[in-house]
């Protein structure tokens, strides 16, 4: 079936849920261990919705109840896998992506760190080429009217000045694939100016600026270090005297570390309530992380993130 020739534009984290339906392309959704309600629930909403169909790998017998329990059907748009060992549906699930039965990988209830493990095992979509992972969580600015993206708050602890260089590309690509042509990145730091030895990160940030700046990272403008109020709001950066293409206007934040990058997104989550899609990119395939406290909506939200992504590679 041929594509809506005249797709919604993405403003808004539910305008991802509507371009992916837009596209009426069904993708497929490969899940081991869905044990959480709300993980069986997202999915039956990007089923309901015309997004994607899952395939469950695990305990039969305990998917099913859960879906009883929670009144989701599995009926249509599911296939269920009897494995009953985590370890085993892992590898079953990330089989599907490698055989093609299967476009995106999403966790169940087991850990992020044996996904990714499960995932890289496969020569396919393994880091030979030095790509590096990271987690992109997309969402809309509580006070700004508009998408913001947020990097890396899941899989890169201290990453070194090779690895933050990845992580901002990995970003602008997810910017990309969302309409924004020329991302603006700030690269966030407690202070606007180089201090180093005592903050490391003001070194690597005016390094990448650098880097960006002779034509590293194109299609996008990078500028730090960036203290946060500085990067994301007009008013501070006029009232602290900060210019620059970024200034006050940034589309993706990104943190010099997994706590800051973190306790920023918990913060916007829990005391903004709001709502991210958020995939882990840098490989073949978009992996859907998911919390275990994230909302039904969170998660069909980062299942269409991840379709839209998995669309727009082909």
């Amino acid at each position: 079936m041929k594509k809506s020739r005249n797709l919604p534009m993405i403003s808004t984290v539910e305008d991802i849920i509507t371009r992916v339906c837009s596209s009426h392309t069904i993708r497929t959704v490969s899940c081991a261990a869905p044990y959480e309600p709300s993980d069986l629930h997202a999915l039956a909403l990007a089923r309901d919705n015309g997004l994607a169909h899952a395939q469950l790998f695990g305990d039969a017998a305990r998917i099913r109840r859960i879906a009883d329990e929670n009144a989701l059907s599995l009926t249509t748009g599911f296939t269920i896998t009897d494995v009953p060992d985590d370890s085993r549906a892992l590898h079953a699930s990330v089989n599907a992506i490698k055989e093609r039965r299967a476009d995106v990988v999403m966790k169940g209830l087991v850990s992020t760190g044996s996904l990714i493990r499960a995932v890289l095992e496969h020569e396919s979509m393994s880091l030979r080429q030095g790509k590096v992972l990271s987690h992109v969580a997309v969402f809309d600015a509580p006070i700004y009217n508009r998408l913001m993206l947020l990097t890396d708050a899941g899989v890169n602890i201290t990453p070194n000045l090779h690895r933050k260089i990845h992580i901002v590309v990995n970003a602008v690509t997810v910017a990309h694939a969302l309409g924004i042509a020329v991302p603006r990145v700030a690269l966030l730091a407690a202070v606007d100016k180089l201090n180093y030895p005592a903050m490391r990160a003001t070194l690597d940030a005016a390094l990448i600026t650098t880097y960006a700046r002779g034509g590293g990272i194109p299609n996008a403008y990078v500028e730090g270090p960036y203290a946060l109020d500085n990067a994301v709001s007009p008013a501070a950066a006029k009232t602290k005297g900060k210019s620059g293409r970024v200034a006050g206007r940034a589309d993706i934040l990104v943190a010099p570390e997994i706590e800051t990058a973190n306790v920023l997104y918990k913060a916007l989550q829990t005391f903004c309530g709001v709502t991210y899609a958020s995939v882990i990119v840098g490989i073949g395939t978009p992996v859907i992380v998911p919390s275990r406290a994230d909302s039904s909506r969170s998660k069909l939200a980062s299942i269409a993130l991840a379709c839209l992504l998995s669309l727009k590679a082909g």
